[in-house]
C-alpha cells in the first residue's frame, strides 16, 4: 500500500496509475521488474559484478544448484567480502534462492527470465545490431504465438528514422555522407530481410490481432522504400563518381583529396595553408549571431567519424577507377543492346536467360540495372542506364529461385521480362 502511495505521487489529482493501459502493463509485470532494479541499482561497478555474478551461476546447466563453498571457489578471482554482499542482495531481493535443508543456492524464477533478457541485450551489443535485437524480439513473439504491438512499433520507429537518417544522407549531395549512409544500410540488411520474412508470416496469419495487422503492414512498407535505397544510392555514388576531377595523370581525384585533408589536424592545416593567403579574408558579410551559430553548431554538435583512417592511393588508382567505369559502361550497352531486340520483337524473356553473363559481378550489376526499370527518377538521366529504364518493359519477380549451370552464380531469382 505504502508503495502505491508513493507511485500516486508522481500523477496528477484524479488519475489512478493502474488505471492507465501502459502503467497497468507495467504493474502486472513488477515481480520482473524488480529483478532489474535490483541488478541495476548503484554504480556501474556495482551493476557488472552483479551481472557477472548471475550469469556465471546461470550459465552452470549440468548442476544448477550452488553450494557455498562452490561459489567460494568458483568466484576465487573475486574479494570474498564482496562476493557475499552480492550473494546476499540477489537472495534478499529474490533473484537467488537459498534452501535452508539442503544448504544450496538456486535460480529463482525472476533471476532465470531476467538472465535471459541480458543474454540478448549482450547477444547483440557488438556492432549496429539494434535493428538486430527489435528483429529477434518480434520473431520470438511470432514463434510462440505473441507478437506485442510495443515491440512491433519499436519495430516500426527504428526503421522510419533509418530512412529519414538515409535520406538526408542522399538530399546533403555529400559523397561522404552518401558513402556513410549506404554502410549503414549494408549493415543493418542482413536484420531487414530477416524482418521481412517475420512480418510476411505475421501477415498470412489467419489468428493475427487486428491492431497487430497494421502495424505489420505498415513495417512492410517502411521495409520496400528500404530495399528501394540500395539502387538509388548506387546511382547516386555513380553519378558522384562521374562527377570527379581527376589531377592530371597523379591517380588522385578531388575527393582523395578532400577525404585526406579532413583528417589532418588544424596545426598541419595551417602549416599547409601558410604563406598561400597574402591577406586576411574579412567577410563583412557575416553577422556575429550567425557565425556564433554555426561555430556553435560546428564545435558542439556536429559528429564526426572516429578512428577513420584515410590514405592517398597509388598513382593507379584512378586508372584502375577508370577501367572500372569503362567496365560497367560496355556491361550497361550490352544489356540495351539485348533488350532492344526483345522489345523489337515485341517479346519479353526469362529473368536468368537476360541478366547471367560470365562472372558473377557483371550478373550482379545487370541485375541491379533492371530493377530500375520504370523508375522515374533515373528516366530524367543522360545515360545508357536512362535508356534502359525507358524501354517498354516491366520485370516480375515469381520469389523462386533458379538454380543455372554456371561457375559462378549458385542461383538466381526467377522471374520474365513482360512487354508493356
Amino acid at each position: 500500500m505504502q508503495d502505491e502511495n508513493e507511485l500516486s505521487q508522481f500523477f496528477a489529482n484524479g488519475f489512478a496509475p493502474a488505471d492507465l493501459p501502459s502503467m497497468a502493463s507495467l504493474l502486472r509485470a513488477r515481480h520482473y521488474l524488480d529483478a532489474f532494479i535490483t541488478l541495476f541499482r548503484g554504480g556501474e561497478d556495482e551493476v557488472l559484478v552483479r551481472l557477472l555474478i548471475l550469469r556465471e551461476i546461470g550459465a552452470r546447466a549440468d548442476a544448477p544448484r550452488w553450494s557455498p563453498q562452490d561459489l567460494q571457489m568458483h568466484f576465487s578471482y573475486l574479494n570474498s567480502i564482496k562476493l557475499d554482499t552480492v550473494l546476499k542482495r540477489l537472495r534478499e531481493n529474490g533473484l537467488l534462492i537459498w534452501d535452508v535443508d539442503e544448504q544450496l543456492y538456486a535460480m529463482s524464477e525472476s533471476g532465470r527470465v531476467a538472465l535471459a533478457a541480458l543474454g540478448t541485450v549482450v547477444q547483440f551489443a557488438d556492432g549496429d545490431a539494434e535493428l538486430g535485437y527489435l528483429t529477434s524480439q518480434v520473431a520470438a513473439g511470432q514463434s510462440l504465438g505473441q507478437v506485442s504491438n510495443e515491440v512491433l512499433l519499436n519495430l516500426l520507429a527504428r526503421l522510419n528514422e533509418l530512412y529519414t537518417d538515409f535520406e538526408a544522407a542522399l538530399e546533403s549531395q555529400s559523397e561522404f555522407q552518401i558513402r556513410a549512409a549506404r554502410e549503414k544500410l549494408e549493415k543493418v540488411w542482413q536484420w531487414v530481410e530477416k524482418g521481412t520474412d517475420v512480418i510476411r508470416t505475421v501477415l498470412t496469419d489467419d489468428t493475427t490481432d487486428p491492431r497487430v495487422y497494421q502495424i505489420a503492414q505498415s513495417i512492410a512498407l517502411a521495409q520496400a522504400r528500404m530495399l528501394r535505397l540500395t539502387s538509388v544510392f548506387h546511382r547516386r555514388l555513380s553519378e558522384l563518381a562521374s562527377q570527379r576531377v581527376h589531377l592530371g595523370q597523379s591517380g588522385l581525384s578531388t575527393t582523395n583529396v578532400a577525404d585526406w585533408l579532413r583528417q589532418q589536424k588544424q596545426e598541419k592545416l595551417a602549416d599547409l595553408g601558410r604563406d598561400l593567403v597574402l591577406f586576411h579574408p574579412e567577410p563583412a558579410f557575416v553577422v556575429s549571431d550567425v557565425l556564433l551559430d554555426v561555430t556553435e553548431f560546428e564545435i558542439i554538435e556536429r559528429e564526426r567519424p572516429t578512428h577513420v583512417i584515410s590514405e592517398m592511393p597509388q598513382g593507379a588508382a584512378a586508372q584502375e577507377v577508370g577501367a572500372v567505369e569503362a567496365e560497367r559502361l560496355l556491361a550497361a550497352e550490352a544489356l540495351f543492346d539485348e533488350l532492344s531486340r526483345l522489345v523489337a520483337q515485341g517479346m519479353g524473356g526469362d529473368l536468368p536467360t537476360a541478366v547471367l553473363a560470365p562472372t558473377y559481378k557483371e550478373t550482379a550489376y545487370r541485375l541491379s540495372l533492371l530493377s530500375l526499370l520504370g523508375d522515374a527518377e533515373a528516366a530524367l538521366e543522360k545515360s545508357v542506364v536512362a535508356d534502359i529504364v525507358k524501354l517498354p518493359l516491366r520485370l516480375e519477380i515469381s520469389g523462386e529461385l533458379y538454380a543455372p549451370d554456371h561457375p559462378e552464380v549458385a542461383s538466381i531469382s526467377a522471374g520474365r521480362l513482360m512487354s508493356q
